[in-house]
């Protein structure tokens, strides 16, 4: 199992981020932090092999974190999940060792596809002491990989119904919008929504204080 700390300093978020990689095959979830000097602790305790890393922590950046634990000797990856979107940070991300960046909002099949890719890059990288040419393209690769294609499936006819109303709003629908809108239950129309993004046709976006 791939031993994963999710470092976020929103404590909602992080529990959205944990409970989703737990959901993922290979994957365990040993904890959360929210400030620097939490990653800090929880990482020498806990030993983790992964971190989904935010970049905007209360006490210090989650790049220079990351640099700093290299340069300290932590042998220890991380996908940068931020809402940072300019090239720089993006940049200084890749230099300061993060193998991925995900940019917020996005969706559980995008965190599923890139933690997939990365297993699968960490057990061909541990069972191998010679790297030949294929090897190394795949190690690097992995901070480019495919982006899954669109889902071609017929979805079922009330499902269909949901992504409908979605699709031809012209802003972002809650739940309870959906339930008005084709007349089924609000719970219903969560149910809907969470699958429509399990699927990948759809990104949830948190709201607070919204019911």
């Amino acid at each position: 199992m791939i031993r994963t700390l999710v470092v976020d300093d929103d404590y909602r978020v992080a529990r959205i981020h944990a409970a989703r990689v737990a959901r993922i095959e290979g994957y365990e979830c040993v904890g959360e932090a929210h400030t620097g000097a939490e990653a800090r602790e929880a990482i020498a305790r806990l030993k983790p092999d992964l971190l989904l890393l935010d970049v905007y922590l209360p006490d210090e950046d989650g790049i220079s974190l990351l640099r700093s634990l290299h340069d300290q000797g932590e042998e220890v990856d991380a996908i940068m999940i931020t809402a940072a979107r300019d090239i720089e940070t993006v940049r200084a991300a890749k230099r300061g060792g993060a193998v991925y960046y995900l940019v917020k909002p996005f969706g559980f099949e995008q965190l599923q596809a890139q933690l997939d890719a990365y297993r699968v890059l960490k057990q061909e990288s541990e069972s191998r002491t010679v790297a030949d040419q294929a090897a190394v393209d795949q190690l690097f690769g992995l901070r480019s990989p495919r982006r899954p294609q669109p889902p071609s499936r017929r979805l079922p006819p009330t499902m269909q119904k949901v992504l409908d109303a979605i699709t031809n709003d012209a802003g972002p629908l809650s739940a309870s919008d959906i339930s008005d809108s084709i007349g089924i239950s609000r719970p219903t129309a969560q149910r809907y929504l969470s699958e429509l993004e399990r699927k990948g046709h759809i990104q949830l976006h948190l709201v607070y204080g919204s019911t």
